[in-house]
């Protein structure tokens, strides 16, 4: 091999190990700078919290107890039978009014609107109520029921079409536009219909003109356009003789566990009549229920009944072999499910009957009026595991207090014409009870609207 020749090899050789080292180190590079934190450059979006400003406080109120088929010749006319007695309060003194009218009543009365206006930043809680006592030759029987806001879908649980019944569907529009309102009725005959609201009024209809051969009819309340507060007012006539006045609010959904507290199972009377009746219903599916039943200030059950339920069917269940008593009923379902219960305390002339409704749980403040009858008491109902100690006074008042047991409940008595604020230790449920030889009423309490919430803003 010559000197040159060998030189050129040598170069050669030299190159391809250079290569080689070179493409080595890139990869050795490359895997190194895969497996390795490698800065970075990110850009943070613009945001802010934001709370938005709360909106007044509103509450629409019943207005008129109507009278229906006065008149012959029109037996669909309803004329105001009475008007109610009102009370009314708040965390800021009594909430303004403003009226609403009720042009489809003869000798109509004003319908409440009760605002409660924001000031820095803050609405205040408001509570209204009103009541009735009636003694006249077709009406008799005690009628109370809360002010409460307007929604866009609510269900009226206990109305009746069975003969000497007089239900009538009250629907009141507080807002600045129309609504069209949409009654479906649930039962063994179904059937639906529509109702224009006008804005600033209320329109009633009766019941039995939409569910008519409907045995237990469950009435499902949708408005399109503005909420509306609707309300279910009934009345009872025996052969010519009344036999009690009820108001009855809507609920604004089904739930798996109703609690419905300060129920009254009274003595039967010797033709056997029904005291106190459970209607239920599951709108969405076939589902089990357990009702459990439980006398005020016990924690031992004293009735378990296991109920069937088929959708979209409204059922009853006598209560008839329940001992006489106050009780909370607490009814568990697989399922969402709608309940009430009907109470009444006689089956001949000068009785009463009312309707009571599941009591939702709450544990913020809340203000509740009381109008003017008879006993007034608050019944709370606990089903957590420790008790809470419910402060109840008069608004910017010193409280009284009750415990309520876990797994038990309690009672309180008020006083009429007063608006309590009640503050609570723990999650409760409550009811306003009124109860008199003829004269029957109760209500749940209601939790506030709640606070508005912080949300963030990304611009």
């Amino acid at each position: 091999m010559t000197g040159n020749r060998a030189f050129r090899v040598a170069a050669t050789s030299a190159r391809v190990i250079t290569g080689a080292l070179v493409a080595a180190a890139v990869v050795v590079g490359t895997v190194l700078a895969i497996s390795s934190s490698l800065p970075t450059i990110a850009h943070e979006p613009a945001q802010a919290d934001v709370t938005p400003l709360p909106g007044d406080a509103v509450l629409v109120c019943n207005g008129d107890f109507r009278a229906l088929g006065r008149d012959p010749s029109n037996p669909l006319e309803m004329v105001s039978a009475a008007s109610p007695r009102f009370t009314s309060g708040g965390t800021t003194g009594a909430p303004a009014s403003t009226t609403i009218t009720a042009d489809d009543l003869v000798g109509a009365g004003d319908v409440r609107r009760l605002v409660g206006e924001v000031h820095d930043r803050t609405a205040p809680l408001i509570a209204g109520s009103e009541s009735f006592t009636l003694a006249e030759d077709d009406l008799f029987g005690f009628a109370a029921a809360p002010c409460r806001p307007a929604s866009s879908e609510s269900w009226l649980v206990g109305g009746t079409v069975e003969t000497g019944a007089k239900d009538i569907v009250a629907l009141t529009n507080p807002g600045a536009v129309p609504s069209t309102v949409s009654l479906s009725v649930f039962g063994t005959v179904r059937a639906s219909t529509s109702v224009i609201v006008p804005a600033g009024t209320q329109v009633s209809l009766p019941l039995s003109s939409i569910a008519s051969g409907s045995e237990i009819p469950i009435v499902k309340v949708t408005a399109t356009g503005s909420p509306v507060r609707a309300v279910l007012q009934s009345s009872l006539t025996r052969t010519l003789d009344p036999a009690g006045a009820d108001l009855q609010d809507a609920v604004p959904a089904p739930q798996r566990n109703a609690v419905i507290p300060g129920v009254q199972v009274m003595q039967a009377p010797a033709d056997g009549s029904e005291m106190a009746v459970l209607r239920l219903m599951s709108p969405d599916a076939d589902t089990q229920a357990v009702v459990t039943m439980r006398k005020v200030g016990d924690s031992t059950s004293t009735t378990e009944l296991p109920v069937t339920l088929t959708a979209d069917q409204p059922t009853e269940i006598s209560l008839a072999s329940v001992p006489v008593g106050e009780y909370v009923v607490d009814v568990e379902a697989e399922a969402p499910v709608l309940a009430g219960i009907r109470e009444q305390d006689g089956s001949g002339p000068q009785t009463d009957f009312a309707w009571l409704l599941p009591a939702p749980e709450f544990d913020d403040e809340v203000v509740v009026s009381i109008p003017e009858g008879p006993a007034p008491r608050l019944v709370f109902a606990n089903d957590e595991d420790e008790d809470a100690v419910v402060e109840i006074a008069l608004p910017g008042g010193d409280p009284s207090s009750v415990t309520v047991p876990a797994g038990s409940s309690a009672s309180f008595e008020v006083d009429p014409r007063t608006s309590y604020s009640l503050s609570t230790s723990g999650p409760v449920h409550a009811s306003v009870r009124m109860t008199a030889s003829g004269a029957l009423a109760g209500w749940p309490v209601w939790p506030e609207a709640g606070a508005q919430q912080t949300i963030t803003v990304f611009p």
